[in-house]
């Protein structure tokens, strides 16, 4: 278990990180969200052990993280840290990059175990090829197989999918974490994408102002966002006067509504369209009632200027 009491770190006189409390239970995928500039990677860092922290603990299980004030080379070495900044050899193969984590005493098993991580990156057809000839992309990929070659017991990913395209992003996420899920090993990945967050993560911390505002469930945290700046970081989000669905409803009280949440029908809030995108499946339609913007989905263009009714989806 990963466990935050407290943790404190002053970055300058105008933002501090924490104090910070949460608790991580061992084979967990875990999504940190946020704004930028919250202290995401910060949070990442204090975690390897980059920093020596201004009050409070990190403990992973038994064992107290600590900053460079007691280690010569900061970072623990049963946690593996991706930063943004890859720390790659340029002038050699990707699979000696990968190699370079693993005993040389057991060349076999370096090899086997070098294949293994090449083919979950999708990297097996450049394991002889310069790592300085490759793309962004592909350095992030052989970045993360680095990152597992000595299986560590916490994995922290910083924006790990971010330089990878999209064709490729998808079935890479899934090998990740599937990988991470089979062999028990605890994640943490701070990222912006809101799909690393839905569909492989078991918890989520939003952070805000170097605090954590919300530590649950992700799909708790998606289904009934505590606030607006939360529902925002997954999707589009309404926020709109709930006395315009429910009758019942005190005038200050608000909802909040993803555009999936509102349905066009024959009766509901006159809405006037004002824009219309093509998402692929689906057009995100927005207009207006009563002055307030309005998000919404629709299966077929809506021209501007056109008037719909919007209720609520049951």
């Amino acid at each position: 278990m990963l466990e935050l009491k407290k943790a404190s770190l002053k970055i300058s006189n105008r933002f501090v990180i924490g104090p910070l409390t949460a608790e991580i239970n061992k084979g967990s995928a875990v999504a940190i969200i946020g704004e930028s500039g919250c202290g995401k990677t910060t949070l990442l860092q204090m975690i390897y052990g980059l920093y020596d922290l201004d009050s409070g603990t990190i403990f992973w299980n038994t064992t107290q993280v600590t900053g460079p004030e007691e280690n010569l080379v900061p970072g623990m070495p049963f946690i593996k840290y991706l930063s943004q900044d890859f720390d790659l050899m340029p002038f050699t193969t990707v699979e000696e990059n990968v190699k370079k984590f693993l005993s040389r005493l057991k060349p076999r098993f370096s090899q086997q175990r070098t294949n293994e991580l090449l083919e979950v990156v999708e990297m097996t057809a450049y394991a002889k090829v310069k790592v300085k000839t490759l793309s962004g992309g592909q350095k992030q990929r052989v970045a993360l197989a680095q990152t597992l070659a000595k299986e560590p017991e916490l994995l922290l990913l910083d924006e790990p999918f971010s330089h990878i395209d999209n064709f490729r992003k998808n079935k890479l996420r899934r090998n990740i974490f599937s990988y991470l899920k089979k062999q028990n090993i605890t994640c943490l990945v701070a990222t912006h994408d809101s799909t690393d967050v839905l569909s492989y993560t078991d918890q989520t911390i939003v952070m805000r102002d170097g605090k954590i505002i919300v530590q649950d469930n992700t799909q708790s945290i998606y289904n009934s966002p505590p606030s607006y700046y939360v529902g925002s970081l997954f999707n589009d989000i309404n926020e709109l006067p709930l006395f315009w669905f429910d009758s019942k409803a005190q005038e200050q009280e608000t909802i909040l509504l993803y555009p999936h949440q509102l349905l066009i029908s024959q009766t509901g809030i006159k809405t006037v369209v004002t824009a219309c995108y093509y998402m692929g499946n689906y057009y995100l339609i927005i207009g207006t009632h009563m002055g307030v913007e309005i998000l919404f989905n629709s299966q077929e263009e809506i021209l501007e200027n056109d008037t719909v009714f919007l209720t609520l989806v049951d």
